[in-house]
């Protein structure tokens, strides 16, 4: 099985493929930092589809997701706009944590492991 690896940087990638999955890395709102916890999970999700689509696969797809959350406090918000795009019945396995994330302008930061193909 080949490893492929999609906007890769000099640090990483944003997603790997193997063995009939995908791994993206950790997301962050590049589009939206220091906005809410609603608009940064819509621009991150956005993203997420956005690269699951470019190796073929969708968000019915993924089979594990963890979200870091800079405060816990934020979880409702955070799933008001992940209920709303998670498809009817096709929910992960989920991990959610409070984290220092990246830089203070984040406040969610989601990974996603998915299956590749239909």
């Amino acid at each position: 099985m080949q490893i492929e690896r999609y906007e890769t940087g000099k640090r990483m990638s944003q997603g790997v493929t193997y063995g009939g999955f995908v791994f993206l890395a950790g997301q962050v709102a590049i589009d939206a930092p220091g906005a809410s916890v609603r608009e940064q999970t819509t621009n991150i999700l956005a993203r997420i589809t956005r690269l699951l689509e470019s190796v073929g696969s969708n968000p019915t797809r993924i089979v594990s997701t963890t979200i870091w959350l800079a405060d816990i406090s934020s979880f409702e918000d955070m799933n008001a706009v992940w209920d709303a795009w998670v498809p009817s019945g096709h929910a992960p396995a989920r991990a959610t944590v409070e984290a220092r994330l990246a830089g203070p302008e984040f406040a969610v930061e989601i990974g996603i492991i998915a299956a590749v193909g239909n």
